[in-house]
């Protein structure tokens, strides 16, 4: 072997012994402190070796270089003795101020994570969740919560379905473990058909039956001041999502389809500040208005939007025909492995309910294409302000990196990627830098997103604030 290939081995070989000290450290802090550790937002938690060291890749894209494990590692070692309160800690930014800053790490680290330095305490109890309703959903849900388990604020207790079968609660399981687009469940599934529950990596799942939103008793089963996230979207107003709150033990609702009438539409990120206490019934809008919103607010702020036009090439849904059959919408019911299928959305209009500033001013449509995961929002926009492709993708790819709406917001520069490449983006949206089109004052922004769970990360980033799960970030962004 030549001395580059042995330099090479060896330097991996360090990676991955440093990744193997991190890990212990990563689920110690999040089971005992309630801290979760990220890299440049990339979260750590359940990673492997080889993930925690991809991980630290991605630094690149911030300071043009692989992030040293070493640094990270340090850090996470020093931060295990501040007796730390509940956070969100990037080690990758803590990493580059300190290099810029200097002087003894432990002290550094006290002041940049003041706040919830030695602001441990017990653990109270986490809120309880209810998912109502257990489709593509309700399953990624029922994933991400699982995955965020121990000391995380929310505790998943009970999905509610209906029984359509003797050995239903076999069959949401099975389904629950086996995913054709997103994958195996990473861990154990256990049932227990007489109790009928789901254990899941530990979590315990009530599986309830009821036909009725207003006719379960959650405190029957130990539930309490419980979160109910309906993922039906039968119900989509006051009226019908108050059935819930008639139930002992639901607290709030929280819809996830855009709800109709005077229900707030929220797209975290953009205006989730204006969630109060009081707010028992919310919706989280669509998976295409999470998407375009964030995108569409950053552009407006810095450029302005005068109007546009909308177009998603939307990945069918199971609301749709495999064969022609009727359907009580029109192009629905024709099949949606076979065709393109022009439809309406409503996410157009629905921006403005997040972001009234663009009341009036956007149109959209739908083709729903035979593709069962991954969408793309087309932007046509006139602009107020005339700028360059360059300066455009320039502005969103440091939003995407150093803004508040960094969790939103992706961007990607590269001419290989399709569609099957952000399954499992945690973005509502990925703007492909390389698709943008400017001339003058007119743009067009092309807008990957992973309408399943993408979307469900969305969803539980406002269930997390509406519960009071939501963690401070450190270090902060503006």
């Amino acid at each position: 072997m030549s001395d580059l290939a042995t330099a090479k081995m060896q330097e991996w070989t360090a990676k991955q012994d440093a990744a193997e000290q991190l890990l212990p450290i990563v689920g110690r802090l999040h089971r005992n402190n309630e801290v979760l550790l990220t890299v440049y937002g990339r979260s750590l938690l359940n990673k492997s070796v080889t993930g925690i060291i991809k991980a630290h890749r991605y630094a690149r894209h911030f300071d043009t270089t692989d992030l040293d494990l070493g640094e990270t590692l340090a850090i996470a070692e020093v931060l295990e003795t501040l007796d730390l309160g509940a956070a969100r800690i990037d080690l990758g930014r803590l990493a580059a101020g300190f290099r810029t800053t200097g002087g003894e790490l432990a002290d550094y680290l006290r002041s940049e994570l003041a706040p919830v330095v030695g602001a441990h305490t017990a653990a109270g109890a986490p809120r309880d969740v209810v998912l109502y309703g257990f489709g593509r959903i309700g399953r990624l849900l029922a994933r991400i919560l699982i995955d965020r388990a121990g000391n995380s604020g929310m505790r998943l207790r009970a999905v509610v379905v209906r029984r359509n079968s003797d050995d239903d609660i076999i069959k949401r399981a099975s389904l629950l473990r086996r995913d054709s687009i997103h994958g195996k469940f990473d861990g154990n599934i256990v049932v227990d058909e007489e109790a009928e529950t789901i254990l899941a990596n530990g979590v315990l799942i009530q599986v309830i039956y009821s036909n009725d939103p207003s006719t379960v008793d959650y405190t029957a089963y130990g539930i309490e001041d419980a979160l109910v996230i309906d993922n039906t979207g039968k119900w989509r107003d006051e009226a019908g999502l108050s059935k819930h709150l008639q139930c002992p033990g639901a607290a709030k609702v929280l819809l996830t389809a855009p709800g109709k009438g005077a229900l707030k539409n929220i797209v975290f990120g953009v205006n989730n500040d204006s969630i109060t206490d009081t707010d028992t019934i919310l919706s989280a809008a669509s998976c295409t208005t999470n998407a375009i919103t964030p995108v569409l607010k950053v552009v407006n702020d810095e450029f302005g939007v005068v109007n546009g036009h909308m177009e998603t090439v939307h990945s069918y849904t199971n609301d749709q025909n495999l064969v022609d059959n009727f359907h009580k919408k029109e192009r629905r019911g024709r099949a949606a492995g076979l065709n393109m299928v022009l439809t309406e959305t409503g996410a157009a209009t629905a921006v403005a309910k997040a972001l009234p500033e663009l009341a009036g001013k956007l149109t959209g449509n739908s083709i729903r294409v035979p593709t069962p995961d991954v969408s793309m929002a087309v932007l046509n926009l006139n602009l107020a302000k005339e700028t360059t492709a360059d300066d455009l993708n320039d502005f969103l790819r440091q939003v995407s990196l150093n803004s508040r709406l960094r969790n939103q917001v992706d961007y990607i520069a590269s001419p290989e990627v399709v569609s099957t490449d952000f399954v499992g983006s945690r973005r509502a949206g990925v703007v492909d830098g390389l698709a943008t089109i400017v001339e003058g004052n007119r743009a067009v922004l092309y807008v990957w997103y992973d309408n399943e769970f993408g979307y469900s990360c969305q969803v539980v980033r406002i269930a997390a604030q509406m519960t009071g799960a939501a963690a401070p970030a450190f270090p902060a962004l503006g």
